[in-house]
């Protein structure tokens, strides 16, 4: 079962008003983040529009014409394709220098347009000609320029990347030691677009034993190989089934690799890096209990001190934050109150709220709301750190994710870990505090959003202003800011959760004689 490999990588949440959905919320994110990396930072497919191995025999000509017309470039395209069956069957003189030509013609034409005519290269037979070119004993030259078209026809549709399952089995043979390694980095390429498509045909790569090589070839120091290989990796092992990643971490050598690239490699490369280690420590048990052991958590808290490169500091901080949200073991473990390395892990965070970028700013958001939900020891780390001033702004001026992000953080705040189902023991110099320095109304706006989720937290943070505040002065604050009014809106909701617990607390607090006893001049 998938949720299996997820669920030691969200902490189960304290049994409290606010923390009750944590760990649902946790697990998503887990998955999605697949889904975010496509769409935002780094392409789950890439096009190869240069040459792996920087020879100008195989890279794009400069001036080659981006914007030719798609018609024209379907047209090429299956007359190249055309031309090529005729170099495969030829077996005369020159035979080889033909293929390669015909082969590097096709190439050209999937790498001259940001939509290349994959469509029309399918439909003229392509892929069975390509899968030729890629049989063992063939030249170097040859295997690199099938192995970039492939490249570029996988990184089309779905449809079309499932075109390429009869060159599965020989992309992932040239990924061996033997292979020349332009054309091993080539071929690691199209497998990773060939990943990105989805769980089938990830599930087929896995299968057919595409891991392994591909770990082998993230081993050594530094190169461009080691670079394409990480991506292919992180897409590889990113399915919801952790079976990938655990497999991935066993391999003798690639805790090491992954080390060793994040100390040293430069950005690119610990990019890439950062993103398998956002899949390990999301998806397996294994893979978590491993690194957290290594010194992966300093390393990684050294590039977010050091580095502005929001591609790098994007998987980083989500790494940290899938470690931090283990099991209360092992956050417990690598957070250490007192230790310098738990107040370095402050630190960035803090850095990142201060970030321009807001994805920064949720992140390191997420990652503090892990902290807070776990020991008391571990809240008060951030209650009396420099984050909280600025959680605090973040909460009534950031845009909505963030805030919700940040209503997290503070809630679990003011919460402290129970036993059982029991209701929450409440810190009240926390909560106090909070409510003194102006927190209630963001809270109360959550109330008045349309995300379930952001009024189910703004509801719970409100009973416990109602329970906890000294001096039975809760109702009254709440009241002040209009909170009978948000609440109220959930009389007839169509969700029975919200509804009961904003009409609950009404009743409870807000009943027949609230205000009765209160002397009228």
């Amino acid at each position: 079962m998938a949720d299996d490999g997820l669920a030691h990588h969200r902490r189960d949440p304290i049994k409290s008003s606010v923390g009750n959905v944590a760990a649902q919320r946790r697990r998503q994110n887990a998955v999605t983040v697949g889904k975010e990396r496509r769409e935002s930072l780094v392409r789950a497919k890439r096009l190869c529009r240069v040459g792996t191995s920087g020879d100008s025999e195989v890279s794009i000509d400069n001036d080659m014409m981006i914007d030719e017309e798609q018609s024209i470039l379907e047209t090429q395209a299956s007359s190249a394709v055309e031309e090529l069956k005729s170099a495969v069957v030829y077996q005369g003189k020159g035979a080889m220098q033909k293929r390669v030509s015909a082969l590097r013609e096709l190439r050209r034409i999937l790498s001259r347009s940001e939509f290349p005519p994959i469509e029309a290269s399918l439909k003229a037979g392509a892929i069975s000609f390509l899968v030729q070119c890629l049989s063992f004993g063939s030249p170097d030259e040859q295997l690199l320029e099938a192995a970039w078209c492939l490249t570029n026809i996988a990184a089309g549709k779905q449809e079309e990347t499932k075109a390429l399952l009869p060159a599965l089995p020989l992309l992932i043979a040239h990924l061996g030691e033997k292979s020349y390694l332009p054309v091993a980095e080539q071929c690691a390429w199209a497998l990773g677009n060939v990943a990105g498509e989805g769980d089938e045909l990830r599930n087929i790569l896995l299968s057919q034993g595409a891991l392994p090589p591909l770990a082998r070839m993230m081993l050594p120091n530094k190169g461009s190989t080691v670079r394409t290989a990480a991506w292919a990796l992180s897409n590889l092992i990113k399915g919801p089934d952790p079976k990938a990643a655990t497999e991935l971490i066993r391999v003798d050598g690639v805790v090491e690799a992954i080390l060793r690239h994040l100390k040293k490699a430069d950005e690119e490369l610990a990019t890439e890096v950062a993103w398998v280690v956002v899949y390990l420590s999301a998806l397996s048990n294994i893979a978590t209990s491993i690194l957290v052991k290594s010194d992966v958590l300093q390393l990684l808290v050294e590039r977010l001190a050091t580095s502005n490169s929001l591609q790098l500091l994007i998987p980083v901080l989500r790494s940290l934050g899938n470690l931090v949200a283990g099991d209360s073991n092992t956050s417990c473990a690598i957070l250490v109150p007192g230790h310098e390395i738990t107040d370095k892990v402050i630190e960035v965070l803090v850095k990142c709220l201060k970030s321009e970028h807001r994805v920064l700013k949720k992140e390191a958001a997420w990652v503090l709301s892990n902290i807070a939900a776990g020991s008391v020891e571990h809240k008060q780390l951030i209650y009396s750190s420099k984050a909280l001033a600025l959680l605090l702004r973040l909460l009534s001026t950031a845009p909505f994710d963030i805030r919700k992000e940040v209503a997290y953080v503070l809630g679990n705040l003011c919460v402290a870990p129970t036993q059982g189902d029991a209701k929450p023991n409440l810190i009240q110099e926390h909560l106090v505090s909070l409510i003194g320095r102006g927190c209630l109304p963001g809270f109360i706006d959550l109330v008045r959003s349309a995300d379930p989720e952001a009024a189910r937290l703004g509801l719970q943070f409100m009973e416990l202003v109602l329970r906890g505040m000294p001096n039975g002065e809760g109702p009254k604050l709440v009241e002040l800011e209009d909170g009978i009014d948000a609440m109220e809106r959930f009389q007839f909701h169509e969700n029975e959760d919200l509804r009961n617990m904003a009409n609950g607390l009404v009743d409870k607090y807000f009943g027949e004689d609230y205000g009765l006893d209160v002397s009228t001049e």
